[in-house]
């Protein structure tokens, strides 16, 4: 007996409740046993996205409802991840839009809504988190009934099912009077709105790689959606690029659905079911894994190209080798090649020397995770400054151009304001959204964003959210000033003295504590003045048997200014370099010598 079958994606915006939603919804279809210990947020398996609270990777699971099986694909809410949301919506026949019941449909609600769109699904929207105090629902509604019509839907997509949720508590209603009891209104919703997969059951097998991850049981997994026929364990398979070019011909040696978070073994597959294969070694995302007697491709949507790249290269400080065990040119090589065959949102470049590789990515988040891995791997490296890539369209160059979403308190919006208009941004709309916020809309080269994340923050006190998505490539704006401070450069190798950072104070920032090892050319602090100035954190107190009332006190600096990884990287000037080990991370020069670095100020001048 062939079992009911419906496919869904949930999409969002970052932090408006996916994957709550999902833990809720495992757990009322009977996933779990009464006694059974379960994670916040199991489907965010990775220690970055447990860490962070958000979802990097997009992710099958499917649970039972009454006699049919629904798959749910959770997709990363951030925008530079949107390559996942790209391809898993191909494996979905229709979508859940969830939307925050306060802040509406945001930038990236807007980017993955398109997408889902454009491949014809017909969205149910869910209202969530309506027990917020500040919640509006009914003008979210309006909210969103509006961005559909901005982004061209169709007469039967603009007749979608609302829903009011709170995922965390686990209820939906479908009106805001109703009682409030579970999410059964969703799942019964799913079943009434969701068409089931519709592939010929006798055409040739055929099913579309969406996603690609490396088991250390089975080796490479391709997961995608059977868009016709049907296979068996072994059946002989075929792998076809977008342009119908077989790369491989094997057999497909597992065979695995999913449940609820695991992946279970079986003899056959069919129509709409989403499943993951094992035995093909060359075959990657976008490509179609077929019968042999399978002609045609399976269409796929073209990925947004990458906007942002960083130059990773091996680490030559004083300092190298101390933490990692991966440390060679050919490893990080290795590595890199291996992410962008997994990432399709990933390029990958070598240098002339092949000492030094460029990595092409959707934004600082995106590169700033996938070092943050390779650190976690054990892996050691220098990262370059982020910097955008540039277009030649009709003899024009042309930059990428982000569409900026700002919600700050109304006392900080003419500050963050003159702060877009310096960085070459255009403004688009300013309206007032209820309870003493301003919401700002801009379009702004991303050149002018990097780095500017923290001092939003600063301005703002940390009150402000700010959100960001890709939206198109347009002519160049101009030279955008980047007004940051010199750096405080150690000019000696060895361990960071209280008494040299007490000392230096005045001269500005500290980045260094008490003991902290550093080397000549290493970045200690942020001068208060434009110029990099050489200090010696090293200097310890003179001792003698002198004691002079009132000035042996203890020596107590202050604080050091502890950064993220993202942060970092947008900190550094073209001259500087950030240096990623797995216990540390360090500022350095890109010459660590100051005759060195004389004479390369003087060939750029």
């Amino acid at each position: 007996m062939v079992q009911e079958l419906r496919n869904i994606a949930i999409i969002a915006h970052v932090d408006h409740g996916k994957t709550t939603l999902i833990d809720s919804l495992m757990k009322q279809s009977g996933m779990f046993r009464e006694n059974q210990a379960v994670d916040e947020c199991v489907m965010d398996s990775g220690d970055l996205e447990k860490e962070r609270g958000i979802t990097i990777l997009a992710k099958p699971t499917s649970i039972q409802w009454g006699e049919t099986r629904i798959n749910i694909i959770d997709t990363p809410g951030h925008a530079d991840f949107g390559g996942e949301v790209e391809r898993v919506l191909h494996m979905a026949d229709g979508v859940i839009l969830l939307t925050d019941a306060a802040e509406g449909p945001m930038p990236q609600t807007k980017f993955v809504l398109g997408k889902a769109l454009k491949q014809g699904l017909k969205p149910i929207v869910i209202i969530n988190k309506i027990d917020r105090h500040d919640g509006r629902p009914e003008e979210v509604v309006d909210e969103v009934f509006d961005l559909f019509v901005a982004l061209d839907a169709n007469d039967a997509q603009l007749d979608f099912p609302i829903l009011y949720a709170s995922g965390r508590d686990g209820w939906c209603v479908k009106e805001l009077e109703d009682e409030r009891k579970d999410l059964s209104p969703l799942l019964d919703l799913v079943l009434d709105h969701v068409p089931a997969p519709s592939g010929d059951k006798d055409a040739p097998f055929a099913m579309l790689a969406t996603l690609l991850d490396a088991d250390p049981f089975l080796g490479r997994c391709l997961t995608g959606c059977v868009i016709q026929g049907s296979a068996k364990v072994n059946d002989t398979v075929k792998a076809m690029d977008l342009d119908g070019n077989t790369i491989e011909t094997g057999r497909m040696t597992k065979l695995l659905t999913f449940d609820g978070t695991e992946r279970v073994p079986v003899t056959q597959v069919n129509v709409g079911d989403i499943i993951c294969i094992a035995g093909l070694s060359k075959a990657s995302v976008a490509d179609t894994i077929g019968a042999p007697a399978l002609t045609q491709p399976i269409t796929s949507t073209p990925i947004d190209p990458p906007t942002m790249a960083v130059m990773i290269s091996v680490n030559d400080s004083p300092f190298a080798g101390q933490d990692g065990k991966k440390v060679t040119s050919t490893a990080i090589r290795e590595r890199l090649l291996s992410e962008a065959e997994v990432n399709v949102a990933i390029t990958f470049e070598e240098s002339d020397g092949r000492d030094a590789f460029e990595i092409g990515g959707r934004g600082e988040l995106q590169l700033g995770v996938l070092i943050e891995t390779m650190r976690r791997e054990g892996f050691e490296m220098t990262v370059s400054r982020p910097r955008v890539l540039f277009h030649e369209e009709n003899g024009q160059r042309t930059e990428p151009i982000e569409e900026v979403t700002i919600d700050v308190d109304e006392e900080y919006s003419s500050t963050v304001v003159d702060k877009m208009n310096r960085r070459k941004a255009e403004m688009l709309d300013m309206r007032s959204s209820g309870a003493g916020k301003t919401r700002l809309t801009f379009l702004a080269p991303s050149r002018g964003l990097i780095g500017y994340q923290s001092q939003f923050m600063t301005d703002t006190r940390g009150t402000g959210v700010f959100n960001r998505v890709y939206h198109s490539y347009a002519p160049y704006k101009g030279d955008i000033p980047q007004r940051r401070n010199g750096a405080l450069i150690s000019n000696d190798q060895g361990q960071a003295v209280a008494y040299a950072i007490f000392n230096l104070q005045d001269r500005g920032v500290m980045f260094v504590a008490h003991q902290d090892p550093v080397y000549e050319g290493m970045i200690v602090g942020e001068h208060s003045r434009e110029n990099d100035l050489e200090i010696n954190v090293l200097k310890g107190k003179k001792l003698s048997n002198v004691r002079a009332s009132g000035t042996d006190d203890a020596s107590t600096p202050t604080a050091p200014l502890v950064m993220s990884l993202e942060q970092m990287m947008a900190y550094i000037n073209e001259d500087e370099l950030l240096e990623v080990t797995p216990n540390s991370l360090r500022l350095r020069k890109r010459y660590l010598c100051p005759h060195d670095r004389k004479k390369a100020g003087r060939a750029a001048g």
